[in-house]
C-alpha cells in the first residue's frame, strides 16, 4: 500500500506485527505521517500528504457523520431491547415479542453501518490508485488491519441479524434455541471481539498502548470494551436442559445494555472525529 506521491521519500514505518499502521516520510523538507484509520476515513492528517488529490465520497465528513449515526441509532435500540428485558414490568403492556424486535431493529442499522466502514476500508486511497474503474464492493486485504476490522465486524452484525430475527418467534427446545439464537449470537461476539481488538490496535500502532489525546484512540478502546461485554453476555447466555438461575439473564442483559452503551458512546465520538475528513 503506497499512499504518497513520487517526491515523498519513507523513513520508517510501524505498527503491531504484522499489520503496518503507521509510516513516517519527508516530503519537501516537510516531516509526514502516514496513519492507517486516518489514511481509509480520509481524516485531516493524512491529507496533508496528499494535497490537492480530492477525496471520494467515501471518505469526506459526510459520509464518516453518516456512518457513526447509523452506529447510534443501532446502538440506542440494542440499549433500548436490554433495558426492556432487565425491567420487564415497564413493557408489560406491550406484546410479548416487542423486545426482541426491538434488538431485531437495532440490528439492521448495525449491518449497514458496518457495511458502509467495509466499503469505505475497501476503497482507501491506494486501491483507487491501483486504477479501479469502479469501487469494490468488498475488497480482500487481509494484511490491512483496518480492512479486516471492517470485515470481520460486518460478519458478525449478519450473524446478529439471524440471532435477533430467530429470537423473535423463540423455539420452545432447547436444543433449537442454542442452534437458531445462542450459536449466531457467539459467532457475532467472537466476530465483534476479533473486529474491536484489530480496530484497537490499528490506532494504538501496538499491540497493547496506553490512553492518549487522540479521540480515535478512544473510540477503538470504547469499541473494545464494548466487545468484551458482548463476548460475556452472549457466553452466558447459553440455554441449558432444564431450568437455569435467573441471575444469568440478567447479567447477560446488563452486559449487553453496558456494551450497547459502549458503541453508542464511540459511534457519537466518530461524529465528532467527522468533522477533520474532507466537506
Amino acid at each position: 500500500m503506497e499512499p504518497t506521491t513520487d517526491d515523498s521519500a519513507e523513513t520508517r514505518h510501524a505498527g503491531p506485527w504484522p499489520f503496518v499502521t503507521i509510516r513516517y516520510f519527508h516530503r519537501d523538507g516537510r516531516a509526514l505521517v502516514w496513519r492507517s484509520r486516518d489514511h481509509r476515513k480520509g481524516l485531516f492528517r493524512h491529507r496533508r500528504a496528499l494535497e490537492n488529490v480530492p477525496a471520494p465520497f467515501w471518505q469526506t465528513a459526510l459520509y464518516n457523520w453518516l456512518t457513526g449515526l447509523i452506529f447510534v441509532l443501532g446502538s440506542a435500540l440494542f440499549m433500548a431491547g436490554s433495558a426492556m428485558a432487565l425491567y420487564p414490568a415497564m413493557v408489560a403492556h406491550l406484546p410479548s415479542w416487542a423486545t426482541n424486535v426491538t434488538f431485531f431493529a437495532g440490528s439492521i442499522p448495525f449491518t449497514t453501518a458496518a457495511y458502509m466502514q467495509l466499503f469505505q476500508a475497501a476503497n482507501a486511497e491506494a486501491a483507487r490508485a491501483e486504477g479501479r474503474d469502479s469501487p469494490a464492493l468488498f475488497g480482500w486485504e487481509p494484511m490491512n488491519a483496518g480492512w479486516l476490522s471492517a470485515a470481520t465486524q460486518f460478519i458478525g452484525t449478519i450473524f446478529f441479524n439471524f440471532n435477533t430475527f430467530d429470537a423473535i418467534h423463540t423455539p420452545s427446545d432447547w436444543v433449537m434455541q442454542d442452534i437458531v439464537i445462542w450459536g449466531p449470537g457467539m459467532a457475532g461476539s467472537v466476530l465483534f471481539l476479533v473486529s474491536g481488538y484489530l480496530a484497537y490496535i490499528e490506532v494504538g500502532h501496538a499491540h497493547l498502548s496506553l490512553p492518549r489525546r487522540d479521540v480515535s484512540w478512544w473510540i477503538g478502546a470504547i469499541n473494545l470494551l464494548g466487545c468484551i461485554a458482548f463476548m460475556i453476555a452472549s457466553t452466558i447466555a447459553y440455554t441449558p436442559e432444564g431450568k437455569e438461575a435467573a441471575w444469568i439473564m440478567t447479567v447477560s442483559n446488563a452486559n449487553l445494555w453496558f456494551g450497547a452503551l459502549c458503541f453508542f458512546i464511540g459511534a457519537a465520538l466518530s461524529m465528532r472525529e467527522a468533522r477533520h475528513a474532507a466537506s
